[in-house]
């Protein structure tokens, strides 16, 4: 897979799991609250200037931690909520999440 549709999917499953977060903790519908936009765009400029994205799984796997400790909080808070829910709510995309994670880690411990 090829860096830039890493990237692109890496974003899209983060923002799903943010929007999942708003609407169940800040009850909003069809939009995402102002602190929840910000982290939204933040990891998305940081996916998008993520210089070990060639070698790492994703962001949830990654050890580098380039988020501010702010925003790793949060973000993490994010994961820790929306990742069961994601099962009941979009399975296909947790369950590709999950497998490309693996998928990807076999193939970087086969590098090393």
């Amino acid at each position: 897979m090829d860096v830039q549709s890493k990237r692109e999917r890496e974003k899209k499953v983060v923002s799903f799991m943010i929007a999942l977060y708003c609407r169940k903790k800040h009850h909003t519908k069809g939009r995402l609250c102002a602190e929840c936009a910000a982290l939204e765009e933040y990891a998305r400029q940081r996916s998008d200037h993520c210089p070990f994205m060639e070698t790492k799984t994703f962001c949830s796997n990654c050890t580098i931690h380039c988020y501010k400790q702010e925003m790793r909080e949060k973000i993490r808070e994010v994961m820790r909520f929306s990742g069961p829910r994601m099962l009941f709510v979009h399975p296909l995309m947790a369950i590709g999440h999950v497998l490309e994670s693996r998928k990807e880690k076999k193939r970087l411990e086969r590098k090393v």
